[in-house]
């Protein structure tokens, strides 16, 4: 008898269960019903005023006319050097107009995405000002950035495969900033993400935020040699440069061309060729 009681109540339960999933799926649909019916507004009348207020059509305008120093530190760059990425970037960003609005001009997205990338401001928050929903914004910066990538990643971020292309970069170390057998600084940089799904405190950093870290190799120019973007915010600067191929082909003396040690400027003992941490 209990048995057949227990047996019941839990047909019972299971059937309360989804009564209740079913109840919940109807509520949601019903919710998504009338936020379709509510939208009756495809583009609000202040996005649709850019062209006579956003940033982009006045403001960088101004700066570009009147003052070119206020227009480089505003995009981190001069008008001349701006202008030069967005015709280089223009055929891999120009999309097609549709019958619901016209597209976004490539220079319009290469300025939000410059400006997002040197003030680090949400999307949310730079709405308002460049008159483009921030929706959109979250897919334009990831456009842009990808552009620039596959533009500039072969021209730009090269390491060398030679020893005499090794020597080269330490000759530009020693002569720019007396460093002798040196081929590189390295440092790494948090960049503030959101927190992954059930990643704990993975990503959660000394600073107080979470963040992936940025790795990178550069030149006696600044320019990077090598770049490596796998480790996450509770990593310490030795444990992301352990874990790196860079330190494995170091280790394993399997970089292509990479010279033996020799010696210093004005001695005669052997010396290897190393890289230079920002500590």
């Amino acid at each position: 008898m209990d048995a057949d009681r227990l047996a019941m109540i839990g047909a019972l339960v299971q059937q309360q269960n989804q009564n209740l999933l079913r109840l919940q799926q109807a509520v949601d649909r019903k919710r998504r019903e009338r936020r379709r019916r509510d939208r009756v507004v495809w583009v609000r009348q202040w996005i649709l005023r850019r062209p006579e207020h956003g940033l982009y059509e006045k403001l960088m305008v101004e700066l570009r006319n009147e003052d070119p120093r206020a227009f480089q530190h505003f995009m981190r760059m001069p008008p001349a050097m701006f202008d030069e990425l967005v015709q280089r970037l223009t055929p891999r960003l120009t999309k097609q107009d549709t019958n619901y609005r016209a597209s976004l001009e490539p220079g319009l997205k290469v300025a939000i995405t410059l400006r997002h990338l040197a003030s680090g401001k949400t999307y949310r928050n730079m709405q308002y000002a460049w008159r483009v929903p921030h929706n959109t914004i979250s897919v334009v910066v990831r456009e842009v950035v990808e552009a620039i990538i596959e533009e500039y990643t072969d021209e730009l971020l090269f390491c060398p495969t030679t020893e005499q292309g090794w020597r080269d970069l330490a000759d530009q170390w020693y002569q720019r900033w007396n460093f002798p057998h040196t081929v590189g600084a390295i440092d790494g940089k948090h960049v503030a993400c959101k927190a992954p799904r059930n990643s704990g405190s993975e990503f959660y950093n000394y600073k107080d935020f979470h963040s992936v870290i940025l790795f990178a190799m550069v030149d006696a120019d600044y320019k990077f040699t090598y770049i490596d973007v796998s480790g996450n915010g509770s990593s310490s600067d030795a444990q992301i440069y352990n874990e790196s191929d860079l330190h494995r082909v170091l280790d394993q003396n399997s970089i292509h061309g990479f010279p033996q040690p020799d010696p210093l400027p004005n001695d005669n003992q052997d010396v290897p060729y190393l890289s230079y941490h920002r500590g």
